[in-house]
């Protein structure tokens, strides 16, 4: 039996297909007139991180999609290390293609136990683009690269990922998908 998620905590994004369209102005226009606490709450499925979703929620209204994303980028560049902690912290695993090969799943289990052991939080990595069936081999060799890293440079790469995650996430959520890979306050299922 293919295993449908991996345990431990390796985050990386939905795997379906996601459509390029761009949000909406309704889109937007209904996230600047949401109240505050709804706001928040949603961000948080983007980012677990409270200051990211604060600043970002209290600089409402934005003019445009790409304000709003420049402000996200902004925002995500500015978390402090215990920001990022709790952001990492707050990472679980979505379920995983059915049709995944057994080894894949292993080996990314075993590289996320080695990365996590060595680092203390959980890996990430950004695929949005890419084709479902070459999403999992990425995060492979993602890991595997990545485990090389002194912890300072890793930090930086970790947060640099997260943005990525962060601004698909927000994208996600404006086109109305809800597609994020994790909720902030329910685990991936088997984590």
């Amino acid at each position: 039996m293919t295993p449908t998620h991996l345990p431990g905590r390796v985050a990386i994004p939905s795997l379906p297909e996601q459509t390029r369209t761009p949000p909406s102005a309704d889109a937007l226009e209904a996230f600047n007139a949401a109240p505050a606490d709804e706001v928040r709450h949603t961000l948080l499925t983007c980012l677990h991180s409270p200051r990211w979703a604060d600043r970002l929620a209290d600089h409402r209204p934005y003019p445009d999609v790409d304000s709003l994303l420049a402000a996200s980028d902004e925002a995500a560049y500015d978390l402090m290390p215990g920001d990022l902690a709790q952001a990492l912290a707050g990472e679980t695993l979505p379920v995983l293609p059915t049709d995944a090969y057994g080894a894949a799943h292993t080996a990314l289990s075993a590289a996320s136990a080695a990365y996590e052991a060595r680092f203390g939080h959980a890996f990430v990595i950004c695929v949005d683009g890419l084709p479902p069936n070459e999403a999992l081999d990425q995060a492979l060799a993602g890991i595997r690269s990545r485990l090389t890293n002194d912890p300072e440079e890793e930090r930086v790469v970790a947060a640099e990922e997260l943005r990525c995650l962060a601004r698909g996430r927000l994208v996600a959520v404006l086109r109305g998908a809800g597609n994020c890979a994790t909720s902030h306050n329910e685990p991936a299922s088997g984590s």
